[in-house]
């Protein structure tokens, strides 16, 4: 396999044709270098000159100049190199744009439909460009989507295929068909479907080909009122998309609904401001700042509900359910996954808040039943107690024998 750095044939064709054109060996330089992942020097092009090399034709020399004038400068892409790439990320601006748009009502089935489009085209191109896959079947047609997700080489995380999964489900339902205004009731699975897609997208290709350097916040005619938007679900819906909504979380535990993978979450915040003019603030849950957020309206929170459970009472509900556990086996578990910090710790309250709080008026630590949950499942039953050999059994007595 010839090296990056090393010249193709059609290169070395073009150079040859160029020289004998009377083009510059720096102008020769430019022109191959321009968007080549490994740059080649000039001590190439000198070789090309000596070599006995078959020049291009004009018609050979005009396709290669505009195949490298077409290159994006943004983005470094081009649709004769990566002509999936370029779709993908035109199909899901497109779904983005179209739905964002306020003269449109066509949107939850645009949106379903083009994102699907833009994601197979993505992966498309991660299995035969990235990976040298083919993806065509037997039958002529490519892969779908649903089967890249079902591959186990399929380098996407649960909580996205998931997402994916879900939006075909809406896709299908949806398509050609009335459903209300239901579509508000996916704007979480959609946000996370366009978050998912940059962070792949950034992940396969790196930060360059990134989508937010093409779609930025949607201006407004008239302010959002939260109270608008909590009435959202409150619209007349088809019993179709009733149960569509069912189906879609059918089977899901709590924690990959929670995923933000699966459907985004903000927490909304309102930034000081003059009288009328309130400035809503989306923090990102995974950043430092939502996660301190959310450790502060936790603690509004009636702590005794959300974690009701002592370490005695910990460890009474795990015997309770069958379990060998003792307060020392209560005090490994915590320090094992480490829910809560050390006793002798300075910051008290830096706890895993799925698991345990701490109380600062009474300075202690309570646990929540999903921490009971987690020990029942992991700690051990105790062995079977034997049948002793000479152990009394019952006689059966007969009526008659009375």
């Amino acid at each position: 396999m010839a090296k990056a750095s090393a010249l193709t044939d059609e290169e070395k064709s073009v150079i040859k044709a160029l020289l004998m054109q009377g083009w510059r060996n720096q102008d020769i330089h430019a022109l191959i270098n321009y968007e080549r992942g490994a740059t080649i020097n000039f001590g190439r092009i000198s070789g090309v000159k000596k070599a006995a090399i078959l020049p291009a034709t004009n018609d050979m020399i005009e396709a290669y100049q505009r195949r490298k004038r077409s290159f994006d400068p943004l983005t470094g892409l081009n649709p004769y190199y990566h002509e999936r790439l370029v779709r993908a990320r035109e199909a899901m601006i497109l779904a983005v744009t179209l739905f964002n748009n306020g003269a449109y009502r066509f949107k939850t089935e645009v949106f379903a439909v083009l994102a699907n489009i833009a994601w197979t085209y993505l992966m498309h191109d991660y299995y035969e460009r990235l990976k040298g896959i083919p993806i065509l079947n037997a039958d002529g047609t490519t892969f779908s989507l649903s089967y890249m997700l079902s591959r186990k080489d399929c380098p996407l995380s649960k909580g996205v295929k998931q997402n994916l999964e879900s939006l075909k489900l809406i896709r299908d339902e949806v398509e050609h068909r009335l459903f209300g205004r239901s579509d508000g009731n996916w704007l979480t699975l959609f946000q996370a479907c366009c978050l998912n897609f940059d962070k792949s997208l950034v992940g396969f290709h790196g930060e360059r080909v990134s989508l937010r350097h093409n779609l930025s916040i949607a201006l407004q005619f008239g302010k959002m009122a939260l109270e608008q938007v909590a009435q959202l679900h409150q619209y007349d819906i088809p019993d179709n998309i009733k149960a569509l909504d069912a189906a879609l979380n059918a089977g899901k535990t709590e924690e990959e609904l929670n995923d933000i993978e699966y459907q985004f979450k903000v927490v909304y915040t309102f930034d000081s401001a003059s009288k009328g003019q309130a400035h809503i603030h989306f923090v990102h849950p995974d950043s430092e700042e939502g996660k301190t957020i959310h450790n502060v309206l936790q603690k509004f929170k009636v702590a005794d509900e959300l974690y009701p459970f002592k370490p005695g009472d910990v460890v009474a509900a795990v015997k309770k359910a069958g379990k060998i556990f003792t307060m020392a086996d209560h005090t490994r578990a915590w320090q094992k996954y480490k829910i809560r910090p050390t006793n002798n710790a300075s910051s008290k309250d830096k706890t895993d808040r799925t698991y345990c709080i701490y109380h600062q008026a009474h300075r202690d630590y309570t646990y929540s039943q999903k921490w009971v949950d987690k020990l029942i499942a992991e700690a051990k039953s105790p062995p079977p107690k034997p049948t002793h050999p000479f152990a009394l059994q019952p006689i059966a007595i007969a009526q008659e024998d009375l």
